[in-house]
């Protein structure tokens, strides 16, 4: 009966690849596998495919518990309509602005509309520099007073002594050229402006020119009897200045005044 055992655990040693079965005392022994193994047996790896991940779509996407999913954030400024879409109430609709001609004063817009030969005579009447007046009735239309001013200043500075002693040639042929004489004061201030004007000529050349916009008439005379004095000590040079600058004040007050006039009849004062 040993004999028997021993022969099928034979033959499952052979079935199994490990060494020749000894019988024990009853039983049989069979080697560990972990033991007859000349190495650390290694994990098998098994190769898993990659599992492409779902996107959520906002509709789907987790949110904290006891809250629904949140809404779409609504865009911080309104759409603008489209051309296509339909047209707001014709009162909602802003008018067109009309041309800047038609908003010009009466005054302006006949300047602008005078043909060359007139309109150069009434700029010769806000200053005698031919130069001057050519480049302003050159560059009409102007579409506000503004701009009518500023394009004189810019001609008053870049008039060249020539042209400065022309416009102050032209100043002695104004009535009344002689500034002060007609504002009211006493008689012997008027000798002694008088006398001041014949000094400033005698030095200078030219008429004594300043500008009187702001000064009340009362102090007139007393304002130009004091700017004469004042000014006869300058030299040539620096006198040229002071009296371009004057004119370059006096033509601007003139050409406003000449663009102010609804009926633009009359020269400049």
């Amino acid at each position: 009966m040993n004999s028997g055992i021993g022969g099928a655990e034979a033959r499952r040693g052979q079935y199994l690849g490990s060494g020749p079965v000894r019988a024990g005392a009853g039983a049989a022994t069979l080697p560990c596998p972990r033991t007859s193994l000349s190495r650390t047996a290694r994990p098998v790896q098994t190769a898993t495919a990659a599992v492409p991940q779902r996107r959520r779509s906002p509709s789907t996407a987790r949110h904290p518990p006891g809250q629904g999913p949140r809404p779409s954030p609504s865009p911080r400024f309104p759409r603008p309509p489209t051309p296509h879409e339909e047209d707001p109430l014709s009162s909602d609709v802003p008018a067109p602005r009309p041309p800047a001609q038609a908003q010009a004063p009466a005054g302006l817009r006949r300047f602008n509309d005078a043909d060359h030969g007139a309109a150069e005579e009434a700029l010769l009447a806000c200053c005698g520099s031919t130069r001057w007046a050519l480049r302003l009735a050159a560059h009409r239309p102007y579409p506000d007073v503004e701009s009518l001013l500023a394009a004189a200043s810019e001609a008053s500075y870049d008039l060249r002594p020539a042209d400065l002693a022309e416009a102050l040639a032209d100043e002695s042929w104004m009535p009344h050229s002689l500034l002060g004489m007609r504002a009211p004061g006493s008689q012997a201030a008027r000798t002694a402006l008088q006398a001041a004007h014949a000094a400033y000529e005698a030095r200078f050349g030219h008429v004594f020119v300043v500008c009187l916009e702001a000064c009340p008439p009362e102090e007139m005379l007393d304002a130009v009897l004091a700017s004469v004095r004042g000014r006869l000590g300058n030299d040539p040079d620096e006198e040229r200045l002071v009296a371009a600058e004057e004119l370059r004040r006096i033509a601007l007050g003139r050409l406003e005044h000449l663009v102010a006039s609804p009926t633009g009849a009359g020269a400049p004062a």
